[in-house]
């Protein structure tokens, strides 16, 4: 028999002993005492910025409210998330003692969740051990790895000519109803990621289920998870809502999976915000927006990305005002993300779906994950659409004279087949090297043709693969 001595027995209570160390015994009160417009102000409890607290109601339940702010010392400002209906004055409050914590997990693929993780889907209760902070921090600049492999996202004017990178964070830019959500189906629907998460903030109610049951499809739900919060919600669920879509996707990055996050709309998180900060009396700073929103946008925004794990690759739209690609919001996501998908009113009016203004936009990332071909073509074709744009007008008025230029001869003779190739129907799927073969099909056959009817094409302005005739 091997006798244990007492120092070398197991302690059976030592994996329990950190959680006694967390639980406070003390029950934090304090008392409502005054509402204004969307704020609770309260008397204690001794609480800290950023914390949860529990606020009773008049039906013997209680809401979820959060601390931003302070009037005086002891004097906590409170923004609910969720309904404020049935709160009253002296209303018991009680402090959780933290920032607000979700389950996350396995659990949540194919399901629908509101902005602090409950199910909206009539699916039953979301069982799970793991949680994560919603308000997590980016990764530490360090301690990313390389962008270097290419995600396709089966849309191919993207694919093609701003390919993107796994662990790239990209913008998608237009006015409204151009096509934003549609081009974000697609990216769902035929990306090759491991899985999305996808979060509708500030959407319409009736456009959720048509974008779960339609567009998404229980094929895709069952790798996916849906994180609501729409327009009629308070701004705190709405801002929640956000920052849940990036933990429950900073979760399936931490198990070593290529993460797709979708949010839709960046503009609507921001607007929420603004509504946070003028209610806790926060002064404007540009177009109304306070300062607290071009804080939190890169903090955000960062917490996409690769580390040695896997990645999260964001695709964030965002609405521009008035078709204004300078507004303040949209400006201040341009000069975050690695790159940005214009999608041009213009193009969506003439039938072209998808609207994506193709010169108008870039990936920063692509020189880093295509190889030196794909490169060349891209080239090749950005020419021709660009030599193409700056005849369009002569050329519809019949004043373009053949010959003029060499470029804008071939531009024009190609530009049918060109938009042909950027267009795509919703249910038409293109993988990254379906895309390739295409490009290299069009544009070298059509450089070998071109070369045989004599016309005259300068070497620089041929692929270097290809040899001219003589």
């Amino acid at each position: 028999m091997i006798k244990i001595l007492p120092h070398e027995r197991p302690d059976i209570l030592s994996k329990y002993s950190h959680i006694i160390a967390e639980v406070d015994c003390l029950k934090h009160t304090g008392v409502v005492e005054r509402i204004i417009g969307l704020t609770i102000e309260s008397i204690g409890p001794d609480v800290r910025y950023g914390d949860v607290c529990r606020i009773e109601t008049t039906d013997d339940d209680f809401i979820y409210a959060e601390v931003v702010g302070f009037r005086a010392k002891n004097t906590p400002v409170l923004m609910p998330i969720g309904e404020m209906r049935g709160v009253v004055p002296g209303a018991e409050v009680v402090s959780v003692g933290s920032a607000l914590m979700v389950p996350v997990g396995e659990e949540l693929l194919g399901r629908v969740i509101d902005g602090i993780g409950r199910p909206l889907d009539n699916k039953g209760p979301i069982f799970s051990k793991t949680k994560y902070p919603v308000d997590g921090k980016p990764i530490s600049p360090l301690n990313r790895t390389i962008i270097d492999k290419p995600l396709s996202t089966g849309v191919r004017s993207i694919d093609s000519l701003m390919t993107v990178g796994r662990g790239q964070r990209i913008g998608i830019f237009s006015g409204s109803g151009v096509g934003k959500s549609t081009v974000m189906c697609m990216i769902t629907r035929y990306t090759d990621a491991d899985v999305n998460v996808i979060a509708l903030i500030g959407e319409r109610g009736r456009e959720v289920k048509d974008f779960v049951e339609k567009e998404l499809g229980p094929e895709g739900l069952k790798r996916s998870v849906v994180v609501v919060a729409t327009s009629d919600q308070p701004p705190m669920m709405r801002i929640r809502g956000a920052y849940l879509a990036h933990t429950v996707a900073e979760y399936f990055r931490d198990q070593g999976n290529d993460v797709n996050l979708l949010l839709d709309s960046i503009t609507r998180f921001a607007m929420a915000q603004r509504e946070v900060g003028l209610a806790a009396g926060e002064p404007t700073a540009s177009r109304g927006y306070p300062a607290s929103v071009f804080t939190l946008l890169p903090r955000m925004l960062e917490r996409a990305g690769t580390s040695v794990d896997g990645s999260i690759t964001g695709f964030y739209t965002v609405l521009v005002e008035a078709d204004d690609m300078n507004d303040p919001i949209g400006d201040a996501v341009r000069g975050i993300l690695d790159g940005h998908i214009v999608l041009d009113r213009t193009l969506a009016n003439k039938g072209h779906y998808p609207a994506v203004d193709v010169l108008a936009s870039l990936s920063r990332c692509m020189k880093d994950v295509t190889s030196d071909e794909h490169k060349k073509l891209a080239l090749e074709m950005r020419e021709l659409l660009a030599a193409y744009k700056e005849v369009e007008d002569m050329v519809m008025l019949g004043t373009y004279v053949r010959g003029s230029s060499p470029i804008a001869d071939r531009a024009i003779s190609m530009i049918s087949s060109l938009n042909g190739f950027l267009k795509q129907g919703i249910y038409e799927k293109s993988t990254l090297e379906m895309t390739v073969s295409r490009m290299r099909e069009l544009l070298i056959g059509e450089a070998k043709t071109h070369v045989r009817k004599g016309d005259y094409v300068a070497p620089s302005r041929l692929p270097s693969f290809v040899t001219r005739a003589k």
